[in-house]
């Protein structure tokens, strides 16, 4: 949301809270940062009037009340300019600071891709979706467009440009490796495994090596297993690609439900909403769930294989399903055109 109001409405959350509620009074404080509000006065914080902003504000009212405290919610407008430019710029030096904290880390950060390793690649690619998702927040919260969000986000372009790597060769080239050369192998990942790593085992023992043993070791202990989704693994992360989505790619596997499989993975695994599947929120919170409930990698690495398979189980019947209606559809089409003639 950008104001652009010559007089706008504000809304303001007033509280009172006693003295030892300290913790109270700190969560408030990060709650009212995470919404972008400031601080005009003690216990008096700003917002520009919004649906969304009145639904975090009578959250956060909520919240200080049932810790023991009075708080209320009001609408309000400036009643001179002055006033109005206090309040304003109040937003502006606070997104000022911290769109100047993400340019100063973006420019280490190309200070640091310019000396060969100084930072693993994987650790390093990590750091910047940090940035990024740290940015994007910001820009969220940035009512009024300030300088300094252009001067991070040119930084954070050449960033991109910068540690971008040549993408993975798709489409027919992706058919080159034949799979017969990576059957019955032992490939090699790291310890707990999340998302990518489940998703990329199945994938794996699924479509390429039916019979493939997993181990999770460090590749200079174990050279005659296939690395995959470590540092530098020539099956890892490419480009915008996560793990799973460069298996796919290197061996040419194009099934619908494993390419929607693809999406949901990337972006659980890359922390985007670049696709948006609807099973997404779910899938992570179950693969969540097993990394809480099972201690040993190999029983949670079979645990996620079983999900996902399941997963992919649905999808196909989905398919199945959606592609005989059509196929129905088509011949009842053609039945009715036949009956005109």
């Amino acid at each position: 949301m950008t104001v652009s109001n010559a007089n706008p409405e504000w809304l303001l959350l007033l509280y009172f809270l006693p003295s030892g509620r300290g913790r109270a009074r700190v969560q408030a404080w990060r709650r009212l940062q995470r919404v972008g509000a400031v601080s005009l006065k003690n216990s008096a914080y700003a917002l520009p009037h919004s649906p969304e902003a009145r639904e975090d504000f009578e959250w956060i009212r909520n919240e200080l009340v049932e810790a023991g405290g009075q708080a209320i919610v009001l609408i309000a407008r400036a009643p001179d300019q002055a006033t109005l430019d206090d309040v304003t710029n109040a937003f502006r030096v606070a997104r000022a600071a911290d769109f100047t904290g993400i340019a100063d880390e973006a420019r280490a950060l190309l200070k640091r891709s310019g000396v060969r390793r100084a930072t693993p690649r994987r650790a390093f690619t990590q750091r910047i979706r940090r940035l990024r998702e740290r940015y994007d927040d910001t820009v969220r919260l940035d009512f009024f467009h300030i300088e300094q969000r252009d001067e991070a986000a040119a930084l954070l372009e050449q960033l991109d440009r910068r540690t971008r790597r040549p993408p993975v060769p798709t489409g027919t080239a992706a058919t080159s490796l034949d799979r017969t050369r990576y059957e019955g192998r032992t490939w090699l990942t790291r310890p707990r495994p999340g998302v990518d790593r489940m998703s990329s085992a199945w994938l794996i023992r699924r479509f390429i090596d039916p019979k493939a043993r997993f181990v999770f070791d460090e590749p200079k202990r174990a050279p005659e297993a296939i690395p995959f989704d470590t540092f530098e693994a020539e099956f890892g992360h490419h480009g915008t690609h996560c793990t799973f989505e460069t298996l796919c790619d290197r061996f040419g596997i194009g099934d619908p439900a494993v390419q929607c499989l693809g999406r949901i993975v990337h972006d659980l695994d890359l922390k985007e909403s670049t696709y948006g599947e609807p099973e997404g929120p779910t899938l992570g919170r179950l693969v969540e769930g097993l990394r809480q409930s099972h201690a040993d990698d190999d029983g949670l690495l079979r645990a996620g294989i079983d999900l996902f398979e399941a997963l992919y189980q649905s999808m196909t019947s989905e398919n199945n399903r959606a592609r005989g209606d059509a196929r129905a559809r088509r011949r009842k089409g053609a039945r009715k055109t036949r009956e005109r003639r």
